[in-house]
C-alpha cells in the first residue's frame, strides 16, 4: 500500500498561553498543500525502515513513521512485520509539517491494511500521542486549530484560485528553541474573521508570532519575506516555527526570486 503525505502552511499563528503541562495553547489556520512525501508499506519477514530523499537527522529508530507503526503494533496483535519505505520531498525542520504528516499517513495505512477495529476518535488519539499537529493530517481540509493544535474546526477557505510559492532555505529551526523564545499573548485580531477578508488585507491582521525571534536569529529569512512581497505576493509569511516562507500570488503570476541556498516550490 502506498500513501502520499501532504504538507501544510500556517495562515497566521498565535501563541496564546503556556499550559500547566508544559505545552502551549495556539491559534492558527492549517491549510493543506499538494506538496507530498511518499510512504509505502509491504508485508515482510521482519520490520525494516528505508528512507530516501531529503535527509532526516537523528536516529532512524526515532522516526515518527516507525514510532507510529510500533505504537499500533503494541495495541493490536493482528499487526505483523512490514517493510516501510519513506521518500522525503518535504524538508525537515521547515514548518511544513512533513514529519507529522508522515506519522498520520502511517497510522491510516496500517489501520486500513490490517483492518484494525479502531474508531476515528481512537486513531486521532494515537496521532496526538505522536505530535500536536498530527491529528490535522488525518484529514485534508483547512482548519482553525486551537489547544496544542489538535482541536480542529473546519473553515471555508479555498486558495485554489491563487498560486503559492514556497521558499525553503537550508536552515532547520529547532521547535523547542523557537517556543522558548515566545512571550505568549492573546491576538488582537479575530483569526477566523480576519481570514474571511480579501487576501490583500491579510498583511494588516495576520501574523506568525514565531517570526520575531526566528528573524532575529536568522535575518536572511526576514529578507526572503520582503522579497516575496517585492515579487508581487498578495500575502507572505513564515509557516510554523520556520524556516519555510511562502507567498500567495495571483494565479497567472510568474514570480522569480534568486535566493542562495534555498529550494523553491511553486504550487498552482
Amino acid at each position: 500500500m502506498i500513501s502520499f503525505p501532504l504538507a501544510k502552511i500556517n495562515l497566521a499563528l498565535s501563541v496564546v498561553s503556556k499550559r500547566p503541562d508544559g505545552f502551549h495553547d495556539l491559534e492558527t489556520i492549517f491549510y493543506p498543500l499538494p506538496f507530498r512525501d511518499i510512504l509505502e508499506v509491504v508485508p515482510a519477514g521482519k520490520t525494516s525502515f528505508i528512507q530516501s530523499g531529503f535527509p532526516v537527522p537523528g536516529n532512524p529508530d526515532d522516526n515518527l513513521v516507525l514510532r507510529a507503526y510500533h505504537l499500533l503494533e503494541k495495541k493490536y496483535p493482528r499487526i505483523t512485520p512490514m517493510q516501510i519505505f519513506l521518500h522525503k520531498v518535504i524538508p525537515m525542520g521547515s514548518g511544513l509539517g512533513g514529519g507529522s504528516s508522515d506519522a498520520a499517513a502511517m497510522i491510516q495505512l496500517v489501520s486500513r491494511y490490517f483492518d484494525l477495529p479502531a474508531s476515528r476518535e481512537e486513531l486521532l488519539g494515537y496521532a496526538l500521542e505522536l505530535g500536536s499537529d498530527c491529528p490535522f493530517f488525518m484529514q485534508t481540509s483547512p482548519c482553525f486549530a486551537t489547544g496544542r493544535g489538535e482541536i480542529l474546526e473546519p473553515v471555508e477557505l479555498d486558495l485554489s484560485g491563487y498560486s503559492i510559492l514556497l521558499i525553503h532555505p537550508e536552515i532547520q529551526i529547532n521547535t523547542a528553541w523557537a517556543f522558548s523564545k515566545m512571550q505568549p499573548a492573546v491576538s488582537v485580531f479575530d483569526l477566523k474573521e480576519s481570514i474571511s477578508a480579501p487576501i490583500q488585507n491579510w498583511e494588516k491582521t495576520l501574523h506568525n508570532d514565531f517570526e520575531k525571534p526566528v528573524f532575529n536569529e536568522y535575518p536572511a529569512l526576514r529578507t526572503i519575506k520582503k522579497q516575496l512581497y517585492q515579487a508581487g505576493a498578495l500575502y507572505a509569511s513564515m509557516t510554523g516555527s520556520g524556516s519555510t516562507l511562502y507567498g500567495i500570488f495571483p494565479k497567472d503570476a510568474k514570480p522569480v526570486l534568486h535566493i542562495e541556498n534555498a529550494g523553491q516550490t511553486f504550487i498552482r
